[in-house]
């Protein structure tokens, strides 16, 4: 399976899914009645100071006529159509949807899925896999603060408040990858909580979620197994499981394969060559405030052995 493309713009306006495009066909019918508006506004302000003084204006009538007859008869034409054109609220998913769990911390994103074939969990990061043209159902919750799911190539936005599952169904129309952010303000880093949405074509996911079921894979060389080590002796495992090696992390996020990743650290670096040292030694300068402490203390040898077994985890 070849590896997705980068995320695209994140904007409404490349609607990757039927829900997506009511929502842009909304938008552009707002900007572009408000822009009509506005221009109506201001050439009635012109008319208005011309005549002003040839003659007296009917005010009664301007002000019953444009500031009630009118915007009633506007708001409610778009209140019927808009409404006509909403999803109506499901409280189950429908019997063929895809279930997806996910939970947003202090500042990432975890998402959980079942492997319909061997049953296993699947725990990762900051990416949302999505087969092409099926129903997502998507549990949403929070633990800590109150966050807010939004990806706007898919269309909605759901806040996730601590104690409370929200659900949000969306579903893309063809295999790319977009951005989503978290869009309430929830602390330091808020503005590095990015989650990048990948969808496949139903074979490829099928094949990407059976991958991603199994556990790590095994060292193929001295430096690997040197790395997998110092994840043990570093304890990494304190706050990270990594599947078939150490399984009691489940403070941070889950890096059974954590190599086939896009981006590191909820959207702050690129998951490419280099990255991965980078992160475990200079967390808190690439993320001030996150949860995971710098490791700039640790020798180079060992840095560079632990860095090279994360990678190889795909």
């Amino acid at each position: 399976m070849s590896a997705p493309l980068l995320p695209q713009l994140q904007s409404m306006f490349a609607p990757a899914g039927e829900s997506a495009a009511r929502i842009t066909s909304l938008s552009w019918v707002l900007i572009v009645g408000a822009a009509l508006i506005f221009a109506a506004v201001m050439g009635l302000l012109v008319w208005a100071i011309r005549v002003q003084g040839r003659r007296p204006l009917r005010t009664r009538l301007w002000i019953v006529g444009g500031g009630v007859v009118f915007p009633v008869a506007v708001l409610a034409a778009l209140l019927a159509w808009s409404m006509a054109r909403t999803p109506g609220w499901m409280e189950r998913p429908p019997p063929d949807a895809l279930i997806i769990g996910i939970t947003a911390h202090m500042w990432w994103w975890e998402v959980r899925l079942r492997d319909p074939a061997s049953g296993r969990e699947v725990r990762l990061a900051n990416e949302l896999h999505l087969p092409a043209g099926r129903a997502v159902w998507l549990g949403l919750s929070s633990p800590d603060v109150i966050h807010s799911f939004w990806v706007p190539a898919l269309g909605g936005k759901m806040d996730m408040v601590p104690g409370r599952v929200s659900h949000l169904m969306v579903q893309v129309d063809q295999s790319g990858s977009w951005r989503g952010q978290c869009a309430e303000y929830c602390g330091e880093q808020h503005a590095r909580m990015a989650l990048h949405v990948v969808a496949h074509t139903p074979a490829a996911f099928d094949a990407w979620l059976a991958a991603q079921a199994l556990p790590a894979a095994t060292p193929t060389s001295a430096l690997l197994e040197r790395g997998r080590d110092a994840f043990l002796a570093q304890r990494c495992n304190a706050c990270h499981t990594v599947r078939g090696v150490a399984e009691e992390g489940r403070l941070g996020p889950d890096l059974t394969h954590v190599g086939s990743r896009l981006y590191l650290g909820a959207g702050t670096l690129r998951n490419q060559p280099g990255a991965m040292a980078q992160w475990v030694a200079h967390t808190q300068d690439a993320k001030p405030g996150a949860r995971m402490p710098s490791s700039a203390d640790m020798d180079p040898a060992t840095l560079q052995a632990l860095a090279a077994y994360l990678e190889h985890l795909k």
